[in-house]
């Protein structure tokens, strides 16, 4: 589990990301996947993840085919 005792850490390399009261203000990948009927194995389950900046572009590095990347004008 990468959340515990009000901290966020990131599930590849174990840091600490942020405290949970934070993260609106840090950037991290949260990833969230319910599997439904038409997975292999995994139906019914529940993965979540959280991956800190540096883990994301590593894995992201590791693609045989690279992720859509769009440049965002309006931040909030």
């Amino acid at each position: 589990m990468s959340r515990k005792e009000g901290m966020i850490y990131c599930n590849r390399c174990g840091r600490v990301i942020c405290a949970e009261e934070r993260q609106d203000m840090t950037s991290f990948l949260a990833v969230r996947k319910n599997w439904g009927y038409f997975s292999n194995q995994k139906d019914g389950m529940c993965y979540s993840a959280d991956l800190c900046e540096n883990c994301c572009d590593a894995l992201a590095g590791e693609f045989v085919i690279a992720p859509t990347v769009e440049e965002n004008t309006e931040l909030v």
